[in-house]
């Protein structure tokens, strides 16, 4: 924002990953959080009560609200109740194979979700917006990908609803003068991340010896991002921008699958098992973000390594044991 003084900011799905981690660093840069989570079981909820305690335990500017974005009500109610600076709608069903399986859900969280907060914003004239989006839109497209790339072709419906929800935002900047920064993140992993996600379900399986499913040979790449880095880019969009679209990935070489398997066989001192199956249409072989943009718009660019990030992933699963390795997979 324009100022250090401290604001008032509504963030959406603060039991996720990465917005629990964008919570935390605005609690303790010494902001008002209101955080609104559903707190669904798409993957074991447990891990979600283990980042509310997180965020509970940083002091009273944290106030969480149990509930739903697609709840018109309940957010008329949130919006009347509070003055915020701006919204950082992180809330969305994550997950490309899910979203064939479910698609309905992915559209009314992702698309109409977000759409509801764009018009309580509207109704009382909260004027910046920060919507988390993917790379996945960028399937199909030549690398490294860059914001100005055309992105009408998604290949599944968690790409489609997020694509929904980056049009609806520029509609509502372009009438109503909102504000908004869409982030497009990349590949996000950390501490207490995302069991659906391949990071949390390879040092699990490395750990207690299970086969690791791996989809294809294993050669697809990623453009792996820090969770801290990934927030601390979300919480540098609240700079005014106009409309602007926003990569923010690890932007160096994309590590493939293999590459990240060995990596963590040798913090876990264990040789993992691998099965291999058919590789998904709809997953992207490769990911690399250009994050030129990022860097030259909010001055951003990431700071943990690989390496480093990895392990930090390593030691907070085997802190946190017996229960962080019974958490269930999706």
């Amino acid at each position: 924002m324009s100022d250090s003084s401290p604001k008032t900011f509504l963030v959406t799905g603060c039991a996720g990953f990465i917005a629990n981690e964008v919570a935390s660093q605005l609690l303790a840069a010494g902001h008002r959080v209101v955080g609104i989570d559903n707190v669904n079981d798409y993957y074991d909820v447990r891990l979600k009560e283990h980042r509310l305690e997180k965020l509970t335990s940083q002091g009273g500017a944290f106030t969480f609200v149990r509930g739903d974005i697609e709840d018109q009500s309940t957010l008329q109610h949130i919006f009347d109740e509070n003055s915020f600076d701006a919204v950082l709608n992180l809330a969305a069903r994550a997950g490309v194979r899910y979203s064939m399986e479910n698609p309905h859900v992915y559209m009314t969280t992702n698309a109409m979700g977000s759409l509801n907060l764009l018009d309580q914003m509207q109704r009382v004239g909260v004027k910046k917006y920060v919507l988390a989006s993917t790379s996945s839109l960028y399937a199909g497209q030549p690398m490294p990908f860059i914001e100005t790339l055309p992105v009408n072709t998604p290949i599944s419906p968690y790409a489609a609803s997020k694509k929904a929800a980056e049009a609806m935002a520029y509609s509502y900047h372009h009438l109503y003068d909102i504000d908004v920064s869409v982030c497009r993140y990349f590949t996000v992993y950390g501490p207490a991340g995302r069991p659906d996600m391949c990071i949390f379900r390879f040092i699990k399986w490395i750990d207690e010896g299970t086969p690791i499913e791996l989809f294809g040979d294993g050669e697809q790449s990623r453009d792996f991002t820090y969770v801290s880095d990934i927030a601390a880019g979300t919480i540098a969009a609240l700079k005014p921008v106009g409309y602007e679209v926003i990569n923010l990935g690890g932007g160096g070489t994309p590590v493939s699958l293999n590459d990240i398997i060995g990596r963590l066989e040798n913090l876990l001192g264990k040789k993992a098992k691998v099965e291999h199956k058919t590789f998904h249409k709809a997953d992207i072989k490769i990911t690399s973000a250009d994050i030129s943009k990022a860097n030259d718009l909010i001055g951003w660019t990431p700071k943990v390594e690989l390496d480093e990030g990895l392990a930090a992933s390593v030691d907070w699963y085997r802190e946190n044991q017996p229960w962080s390795s019974e958490l269930e997979l999706p």
